[in-house]
């Protein structure tokens, strides 16, 4: 029996559903489609991807009455994602693992992968990073000694519906269920793609932001979900305006990603009204290079153009990232599209999870391999994100190797010891400078 919650229908994001009544359409037939490996060019491994031929041989193939103009259109992305095993498999041949993902009933995270995310999955190999990281798997079926529903504790942490308040100036706030696309590693797979009516969003909203206002000690904001990004823009803009009436909100920071999954989000109207709430910054989820396509760059630098500070989180991966080479790649090229590299997270104990998490060592092992090799602007700061609500806990190779005689002993990066003087307060450590 094929699982029920994994193939049950999704919220449907709210973008889909603008004041103007944009109509949602007939989502395409691909019944008579068949798989579409013999026309896809490969993936260059470079710093940005030309994925534009890749895109045009699946367009054409898959959705060959789409025209370029509602290829490029966001709303028709999320109206034609495939969200079901049988859509999948009428665009590539699914591996054992990944069809036994559909048996069972202990998967709870939906399917959901853009058309332009699939342009850029391969269809032949299942082990490929951006097919793991969308496709599910047999793996998420099984359970690990740590795994649990809600390992940070986000529940915990909630004083209102939506609102997670951890830090002391802070808060989380969660304004979207919806996703365009669905990470397999997903955070919040607990929550993540479940329908809610309009009342009781705009309940959480209100609540939501009623709390931020009647706390003064929060000074920052990150709007999170699910995808920010799948809203409306009016949506998303009464959102933004209701929070900047709140005089000691500093910074709203917004966690997307869609520059990755569903670049033609970015478009010139939206960029127009973010840079109408500065100071304003937004952190994009990026996993791979096979990410940093040319519509990708397009989108990130059309946000840095209005001012817009961008940084990258990305998630440490088994098998898809968890080495020097592909995250040097990945941070310069972040780097060449002006997004900063600020987090590398270990990857957080949901269930079902254990085949993406990597010993601790090996994101020492990438961030020491790093350091000293590649501008320190392309290091982002590894953190695991404890277990049980106790916040992100920064890890670092072992620098400070002791001390000696008043000396801090330090290695470099290149294995190399210096002395740093350490001894400060002590008149008899002073020498007289004159002659």
């Amino acid at each position: 029996m094929e699982d029920e919650s994994l193939l049950e229908e999704e919220a449907e994001p709210p973008g889909n559903c603008t004041k103007n009544n944009r109509q949602p359409g007939k989502r395409i037939d691909l019944s008579a489609n068949a798989p579409l490996s013999p026309f896809l060019p490969s993936l260059p491994a470079s710093s940005i991807v030309d994925g534009n031929g890749r895109q045009r041989a699946f367009r054409r193939h898959f959705f060959p009455h789409a025209t370029k103009q509602e290829w490029n259109d966001w709303h028709w992305q999320l109206r034609n994602r495939v969200r079901d095993v049988q859509s999948l498999e009428k665009m590539f041949p699914l591996s054992d693992d990944e069809r036994q993902a559909f048996n069972g009933a202990s998967v709870s995270l939906p399917l959901a992968i853009t058309p332009y995310y699939l342009s850029l999955i391969d269809p032949i190999n299942p082990l490929q990073p951006l097919r793991r990281m969308a496709v599910p798997s047999v793996w998420e079926h099984f359970r690990s000694i740590g795994e649990e529903d809600d390992p940070l504790h986000e529940d915990a942490t909630s004083p209102v519906p939506g609102i997670v308040h951890r830090y002391p100036d802070r808060v989380l706030f969660l304004v979207a269920n919806a996703c365009s696309t669905y990470c397999r590693y997903c955070t919040r797979s607990r929550i993540v793609g479940r329908r809610e009516n309009s009342d009781t969003i705009d309940a959480r909203w209100r609540q939501g932001i009623a709390y931020i206002a009647s706390h003064p000690e929060i000074r920052d904001v990150l709007l999170s979900g699910g995808d920010p990004l799948t809203l409306a823009d009016e949506q998303l803009e009464w959102l933004l305006s209701n929070l900047r009436q709140i005089p000691h909100l500093e910074i709203i920071r917004i966690g997307t990603k869609a520059p990755a999954v569903l670049p033609m989000r970015i478009t010139p109207a939206l960029v127009r009204m973010l840079r109408r709430y500065h100071p304003l910054w937004l952190s994009i989820h990026m996993a791979h290079p096979d990410e940093l396509t040319q519509d990708a760059a397009r989108a990130c630098e059309r946000l840095a153009d209005a001012g817009i500070p961008l940084g990258s989180q990305t998630v440490l991966l088994a098998g898809i990232n968890d080495d020097i080479e592909t995250m040097a790649r990945l941070f310069q090229g972040l780097l060449k599209i002006r997004v900063k590299p600020y987090y590398l997270y270990q990857c957080d104990p949901i269930f079902g999870s254990a085949h993406f998490r990597t010993p601790i060592a090996k994101g020492i092992e990438i961030i020491k391999g790093l350091r000293g090799f590649t501008s320190g602007y392309a290091v982002p700061v590894y953190v695991i994100d404890a277990p049980g609500g106790g916040g992100k806990v920064p890890l670092l190779p072992e620098y400070i190797v002791g001390r000696e005689d008043g000396y801090l002993l330090l290695r470099n990066y290149e294995g190399r010891l210096f002395r740093y003087p350490d001894h400060w307060g002590d008149p008899s450590d002073l020498t007289s400078l004159k002659h």
